[in-house]
């Protein structure tokens, strides 16, 4: 069993932790631009966020849906980020740990990372279609290509 010293040498492994460093943090940027839009446009899901702007029922016109905050919003946005991102995460780490190659797995975590960024402008500007669904499969794929390797040379079924 590797301590963490050893683990900390693993070219692979730092890796991998850099750029879910880098996912992470652009998956909890969701949160304050969820709140910039609902702020700036005056929209709010929660009657207590909308109460800050106006008392019984001035407050409930700031009650409503708005298509830019949903699209912002952890609603459809975030909701995607951890239908890729916690896979991501959890296939990665026993690829990095793996021993693969370190310029294979660069690649691997540089194009998830890159198309989970892209979907995110994809999202928030919005860009037509299929700027999204091509984002989102390139990324998918990448996913699907480590466990494959994982399934392959690695694991004993």
């Amino acid at each position: 069993m590797a301590d963490l010293s050893q683990l900390m040498e693993n070219e692979v492994f730092m890796a991998f932790a850099s750029y879910a460093t880098i996912i992470l943090s652009k998956m909890m940027f969701m949160s304050p631009a969820t709140a910039f839009y609902r702020l700036t446009k005056k929209v709010f899901s929660n009657p207590e966020d909308a109460a800050g702007f106006g008392k019984g029922e001035n407050a409930k016109k700031y009650l409503r849906t708005d298509e830019s905050v949903e699209r912002a919003s952890s609603h459809r946005a975030h909701l995607n980020d951890i239908e890729n991102i916690v896979p991501f995460l959890g296939i990665g780490l026993l690829y990095s740990l793996s021993g693969p190659d370190l310029s294979t797995a660069l690649l691997h975590f540089r194009i998830f990372v890159g198309a989970r960024i892209y979907h995110t402008i994809a999202y928030l500007t919005p860009l037509p279609q299929p700027n999204r669904a091509l984002s989102f499969f390139v990324g998918y794929g990448v996913t699907l290509s480590m466990a494959y390797s994982l399934l392959r040379n690695h694991l004993y079924l």
